[in-house]
């Protein structure tokens, strides 16, 4: 038996679909999330996507702090490090932050994608918190 078609998207009190008001709340960050937040009254959709979106982005702007910060300290240490020994710490630094920088793309075209499907998708801790701030 085939699963049956997904119904018509309902509209947001925005005018638009809650599905593309719930992806449209990622598209610029925190600041998108903020205004879909803030003009968003009827869709729990949209509102939870908004929020998710905030507290994603200033979770991305922590890590990419503390990040900064271990790698500032590894390039100290590296400098002080003689030769190859000194590459490899200076390399392993890069070598983290692609790996975090990709983590963080892929879980923001998830968040799109799961939006733009209608899902109520939460992310580890921030979905919870989210869900928690929007049904107050």
């Amino acid at each position: 038996m085939q699963n049956p078609p997904p119904g018509p998207a309902g509209k947001s009190s925005t005018g638009l679909d809650e599905n593309i008001a719930a992806l449209l709340s990622y598209v610029f960050g925190w600041v998108s999330g903020l205004i879909f937040f803030l003009i968003e009254k009827d869709s729990k959709l949209v509102r939870f996507h908004a929020m998710q979106s905030i507290l994603f982005n200033v979770a991305v702007a922590v890590v990419c702090i503390v990040l900064w910060i271990v790698t500032f300290i590894l390039v100290l240490i590296a400098s002080q490090l003689a030769g190859a020994l000194g590459s490899l710490v200076g390399l392993l630094a890069t070598l983290f932050w692609v790996v975090v920088s990709i983590a963080l793309l892929l879980a923001w075209i998830l968040c799109l994608v799961r939006a733009y499907q209608g899902q109520f998708y939460k992310l580890p801790v921030i979905g919870n918190m989210a869900d928690k701030i929007v049904n107050k």
